[in-house]
């Protein structure tokens, strides 16, 4: 089961009457939401046999949450790869475990394919790290951070996103972990799992949220050259 999202917290009316989303959300605001979580299946992929349930599955969809995770480093010029990737949908999330099977040919086509929208936030560096362990040019990724400007946000953190956009706060607790640790804790699971599956459900729910005239307006006139 998933969490249902509270779509009306974060919501405020313009002067039209129509219910718009925040731009921006305090700390203090914040606190106040509720906490959730994804409560879906949670598939761990640490062998190479466990693969291809799992890219068939991930292969039929047109919309995956995307996240990746790497072990902190808490020494100056001390860098790590990539311990974890993660892709999610509403229901099912799947934790692959880079640090012990790198990133094989029917995951990289999934990353590469045009066809299937891959969201999350600050993607930019999240691919760079996977393109290190093996190249792919990747195709059909979704910056929230951009998209979300069309809708009049100014808070670009997926935590203040999930609470504008989906009435919800969820937890960073385990981001400082050990990812590379041989067994995942269940916090761990928890917490990769959700950063990918607040992302896919984040633009769904974008998907279906109107933008405002106003800031479409705002956008052509900026867009449109000067005599």
């Amino acid at each position: 089961m998933v969490v249902p999202a509270v779509l009306n917290m974060t919501e405020q009316k313009n002067e039209s009457g129509l219910n718009v989303m925040k731009k921006s959300i305090s700390n203090d605001e914040l606190a106040e939401l509720p906490l959730s979580s994804f409560e879906g299946v949670i598939h761990v992929i640490e062998q190479p046999e466990d693969m291809g349930s799992a890219l068939e599955y991930l292969g039929r969809q047109s919309i995956l949450g995307f996240d990746t995770e790497t072990r902190p480093a808490f020494k100056k010029g001390q860098i790590y790869p990539v311990s974890l990737l993660q892709l999610s949908t509403s229901e099912q999330a799947f934790l692959f475990r880079i640090n012990k099977i790198g990133l094989p040919a029917g995951l990289i086509k999934i990353l590469a394919s045009s066809k299937i929208e891959k969201v999350g936030v600050a993607i930019r560096d999240d691919i760079k790290i996977l393109q290190r362990v093996a190249p792919f040019k990747p195709g059909g990724f979704v910056e929230l951070q951009e998209l979300v400007k069309n809708y009049g946000i100014e808070s670009f953190s997926l935590k203040k996103l999930s609470a504008i956009v989906l009435g919800f706060r969820i937890s960073k607790s385990a981001r400082l972990t050990n990812w590379d640790v041989h067994e995942l804790s269940e916090q761990q699971l928890i917490y990769g799992a959700t950063d990918a599956w607040v992302s896919c459900e984040i633009y769904k729910q974008l998907l279906i949220t109107p933008i405002e005239p106003e800031l479409c307006e705002t956008e052509m006139a900026e867009s449109t050259p000067e005599d």
